[in-house]
């Protein structure tokens, strides 16, 4: 792999790899999505008794089994309706539409690009966790938001290399830690997050109905600056 360099985010180049990045890397999270709704006792009950009710009705397998895949399909639409109109657009439309306005206005935020041969391959930010979280929840840290990194370049140490550029940032302005959130569903960023020395301090459930029935929650992860070992890949 050719050397990959960190350097901030330039407004008039980066834009569109940027965005790019962070909605293939999302939309790269429905199949998770989808068998996560499939583990999820609620749903097993609906399907098992749709199953059921229809066999019982029909005395026929085709009918059960036709409904049961038409559900099925149902809801691999809606994990991706969940992650790609609704978490992706918002996304876009708010923080990620305005990258200059929101991370590199003040002293105590930043985004950073990852660019490998010319290209951008990855992308993470930093803001104050106050800020970050409206107010409340983490008061005093700093908060790493954005990582994304492009598939063909996974499993490099581009994600630790970002994440090492926010824990030096963090300490240059003087936080105590940086803490983050990340899916449930993002099992690959978890052990990303781990191997950089984060550690896991809770689970938040999402205030929302659906996610309470689907089990879906936030795993908020959180690393000391003043205690980090270099971490090596």
């Amino acid at each position: 792999m050719d050397a990959v360099r960190i350097r901030k985010y330039d407004p008039e180049e980066d834009e569109e790899a940027v965005r790019e990045i962070f909605t293939m890397g999302m939309s790269e999270q429905v199949p998770s999505a989808f068998m996560h709704i499939l583990k999820q006792p609620p749903t097993q009950m609906v399907l098992m008794c749709v199953f059921c009710a229809l066999l019982t009705s029909s005395k026929s397998f085709l009918l059960p089994i036709l409904t049961v895949t038409l559900l099925l399909a149902g809801i691999r639409q809606l994990a991706c309706h969940i992650i790609t109109k609704k978490y992706i657009d918002s996304c876009l439309e708010s923080d990620l539409g305005r990258i200059a306005d929101a991370y590199l206005a003040s002293k105590d935020t930043c985004f950073w690009v990852a660019e490998s041969d010319g290209s951008v391959v990855g992308m993470v930010a930093c803001v104050p966790a106050q800020e970050a979280n409206g107010g409340g929840g983490m008061p005093g840290c700093a908060q790493l938001k954005r990582m994304s990194v492009r598939r063909s370049h996974r499993h490099m140490g581009v994600g630790t290399a970002l994440c090492r550029t926010v824990v030096a940032f963090a300490r240059e302005r003087g936080f105590p830690s940086v803490v983050l959130r990340t899916s449930v569903l993002m099992t690959d960023a978890q052990l990303l997050y781990r191997h950089a020395g984060f550690a896991e301090t809770r689970q938040i459930p999402v205030p929302n109905f659906l996610a309470k029935v689907l089990n879906f929650c936030l795993i908020e992860y959180r690393l000391d600056v003043t205690q980090q070992d270099d971490h090596r890949d």
